[in-house]
């Protein structure tokens, strides 16, 4: 089968891990994981990004399948179900509000620079060594709370991916579940049902 560009695109994930490993700055790069996929979903009407340019499910693709870190089981029931997605969406969601919040106090100076990295939403990792100031603190705190939440993702869907099939994070992913709503708005039809994952 021919290769395409967009096939190389688990490199920008893995690497843009890494770059947040030592600069934390880097995590503004992620917006794009973001506004993307919705761009694709809101003009076009459709998940192309999730089936074509996701690069995070192709690393989880690439690691479970070619590498066989995979148990390759089926995904249980209650991750495909309406209450277990729309659910996370909505816990997503929020997580992502209290970080915006969080920005905007240290913007407002009422707080002060936080430099670690929270993992799973729970547990602080001090994180002071990729940051190495030249940036407004709410800068940097935007990017200390992003990043966060792409590591947090990101070791969800590794999780998933070793417990069952490679891309079982696409299942639940957030964003996939937020752009297959704008979808389906945008055609005209019911939000997606159970069977249909």
């Amino acid at each position: 089968m021919k290769k395409h560009w967009y096939d190389y695109l688990w490199i920008v994930s893995l690497t843009y891990l890494c770059l947040g490993f030592f600069n934390i700055l880097f995590a503004w790069l992620g917006l794009a994981c973001f506004l993307i996929p919705l761009i694709i979903a809101i003009t076009g009407g459709t998940k192309g990004y999730c089936n074509r340019y996701c690069g995070r499910g192709q690393l989880f693709s690439l690691l479970g399948g070619r590498f066989g870190l995979s148990r390759r089981r089926d995904v249980p029931a209650w991750m495909k179900s309406r209450w277990f997605r729309y659910g996370f969406l909505i816990f997503f969601l929020v997580m992502f509000c209290q970080m915006l919040f969080t920005t905007a106090l240290v913007f407002s100076g009422a707080q002060d620079l936080r430099q670690v990295v929270t993992l799973l939403w729970t547990f602080r990792l001090p994180w002071q060594w990729a940051y190495h100031g030249g940036a407004a603190p709410w800068v940097a705190q935007f990017a200390f709370g992003f990043y966060s939440v792409m590591l947090t993702s990101t070791v969800l869907g590794l999780v998933t991916m070793a417990l069952c099939k490679p891309r079982s994070w696409c299942v639940y992913c957030p964003m996939g579940t937020m752009t297959q709503l704008i979808c389906r708005a945008k055609n005209g039809r019911r939000p997606l049902e159970e069977s249909e994952v």
